[in-house]
């Protein structure tokens, strides 16, 4: 075998670019494709799905991708591993098989199955099993669960692999998984292989999701070059977990230390980075820029597996709606009494008759507008509650009906009446590992995975140290946080992190010392009263801060404007704070 084996991705969510598989196939040589489709509002989606057409509860442009690329795929050797599966995998590969008989292709298909544990919810709950990551928040109504499905690893993948198949389908498996799997097959890795192991999984979670690490939503966006069609990323992972991460010539966008830093950062919480197969330690990455768009990431250590699995439950909340007035200039907070005033005195239900209710007056304008659009705030309400019948019409019409007779230049942001949409709980918790077998399903037979890595004593790690030396002092000026820092941020479950990273080592012993929890919480306002955490990875000269319940219960519960947080690193970078002159000149 080669001393690498070049793993090309070609999605990062459910709704990607369908033309990335054949861009990767066709665009250069690689050996795996793999995509990412499984966000956690995924599974929720895939529910909906499912509950309308069962047996369709997977990610069906997967399969519109294969119809493209699967002939060429066979042709040239290239392996297909992908999550896109979802809470079917089953009928997921049965998909396949219909498309290879009628393109009159042969590929042996398989599919990993064992995570979905929506039958054994109760059952693990009450033996003490399955635990809440938050106990203040618990468990939830189990009985409304609409999916449960645990985090499973790459050995289930391996050993599908290993059996022969070309294209592997799986269900929830961990984003990095996909990736791992192969690297950890082509490279003969054993399960206590934690250095290796730990790099092939950081090279993984920076190229899950697609064109993030390429030059999408990248915070210095005008230094990337053919943005407007920015080519998908591939990662060489070699013998010993290291990797050079890549894109085919030719293609738009910019792979470098800067954008592979911002992707790292991305929806992480501390050094440990845990999962069911490795703990990557990503206080040990160190990254290189080796040529133009080509980024080695090396040192990264690992330490065993928790035992544990990360299990992702959605429940059924109830129903929302939401309503926009706009509020157009002078005398913004009176208007916004006003037509709060007229609303609830025309709604047949008061606010503390929902399960809940927020109101948020949104100063979107400006002083002295030179637009429509400047001159205008938002008035903000929702709704939530079980009874569907509250938050529906009942709700907006009375919202509707006080066109005529509220504030003047009244008009609404969010369309006519509407009825009140379902929405998630999402309900993260931890289960035994031994409780949770991969089963392979590979040639007509199905065979247990083993799920627990050997017994292992592990070594005490130190972190890889980082620039060294005294922040910069003296004259300042005034100057937004992103003049100098890039930033990445988004949802983990009803947290958010947003991480900001340096460019320079004179940048980041200043950032370090600078960017407080205190100093965040004083430019975020929105964070002032939640907990937030702080980790920094000198590293990689960033830092990074989780945000706890920002989101509420989840994305799908979230009443934020950004529900998934994906801007609230944008927003720090605006922020203007005095930054030493030295180094913005």
């Amino acid at each position: 075998m080669s001393d690498s084996i070049r793993i090309a991705n070609c999605s990062g969510f459910f709704g990607d670019r369908l033309s990335g598989a054949k861009e990767m196939v066709e665009g250069g040589p690689i050996d795996v494709l793999t995509g990412d489709w499984l966000a956690e509002l995924t599974m929720l989606i895939l529910s909906r799905i499912r509950a309308k057409n069962p047996g369709r509860g997977y990610a069906s442009t997967f399969v519109t991708q294969m119809e493209q690329v699967m002939g060429t795929c066979l042709d040239r050797g290239i392996k297909v591993v992908s999550n896109a599966g979802g809470l079917d995998p089953g009928g997921c590969a049965d998909a396949l098989q219909e498309i290879a008989d009628r393109l009159g292709l042969n590929p042996t298909i398989a599919y990993v199955d064992g995570d979905n544990l929506l039958d054994r919810a109760v059952d693990l709950a009450e033996s003490g099993n399955l635990v809440a990551f938050d106990p203040a928040n618990g468990l939830g109504d189990i009985s409304r669960y609409v999916s449960a499905n645990a985090y499973l690893g790459c050995w289930g993948i391996v050993d599908a692999l290993t059996e022969g198949a070309d294209i592997v389908v799986t269900g929830r498996v961990t984003d990095a998984a996909v990736v791992c799997g192969p690297a950890a097959y082509h490279h003969g890795w054993s399960r206590t292989d934690w250095d290796a192991l730990a790099g092939a999984v950081v090279a993984g979670h920076v190229i899950e999701c697609s064109g993030q690490v390429t030059g999408g939503n990248y915070s210095f966006f005008t230094e990337v070059p053919g943005r407007e069609r920015i080519g998908f990323p591939f990662a060489d992972v070699f013998a010993d977990g290291s990797s050079v991460i890549g894109k085919h010539d030719g293609t738009g966008g910019l792979v470098s230390v800067g954008t592979v830093t911002s992707q790292l950062l991305y929806e992480i919480g501390g050094a440990q980075y845990l999962g069911p197969d490795v703990t990557s330690r990503f206080d040990t990455i160190s990254l290189e820029q080796v040529e133009p768009d080509r980024v080695r990431i090396s040192g990264v250590k690992g330490e065993p597996p928790t035992g544990s699995l990360k299990v992702a439950m959605n429940e059924l909340g109830g129903y929302r709606n939401d309503m926009v007035l706009a509020l157009t200039g002078l005398d913004v907070e009176e208007k916004s009494e006003m037509a709060l005033q007229a609303f609830w005195e025309a709604s047949p239900y008061a606010a503390a008759d929902f399960e809940e209710c927020e109101v948020r007056l949104v100063r979107t304008d400006h002083s002295d507008p030179e637009s429509n659009e400047a001159a205008t705030a938002q008035l903000r309400i929702s709704v939530k509650d079980r009874d569907e019948r509250k938050v529906g019409r009942a709700f907006s019409n009375a919202f509707v009906e006080t066109g005529l007779s509220s504030v003047p230049g009244f008009y609404s942001l969010s369309g006519g009446p509407s009825a009140g949409s379902p929405f998630g709980v999402y309900r993260p918790a931890l289960v035994p590992a031994d409780l949770v077998p991969a089963y392979v399903h590979v040639n007509g037979s199905t065979r247990q995975v083993e799920s627990v890595a050997p017994e292992h004593s592990p070594v005490s790690i130190e972190p890889t140290p980082g620039p060294q030396g005294s922040p910069s002092t003296g004259e300042t000026r005034s100057a937004p946080l992103g003049t100098l820092f890039g930033a990445r941020s988004g949802d983990k479950g009803g947290d958010a992190n947003l991480g900001m990273f340096a460019r320079s080592d004179e940048a980041w012993l200043w950032l370090d010392e600078f960017l407080t929890v205190e100093r965040f919480k004083d430019l975020l306002p929105e964070t002032a009263n939640l907990t937030v955490d702080r980790y920094a990875f000198a590293n990689i000269r960033s830092l990074n801060f989780v945000v706890r319940g920002l989101l509420s219960e989840g994305v799908a519960a979230s009443t934020r404007t950004d529900g998934q947080a994906k801007s609230l690193g944008e927003w720090l970078r605006a922020r203007f704070v005095d930054i030493p002159v030295d180094l913005l000149d």
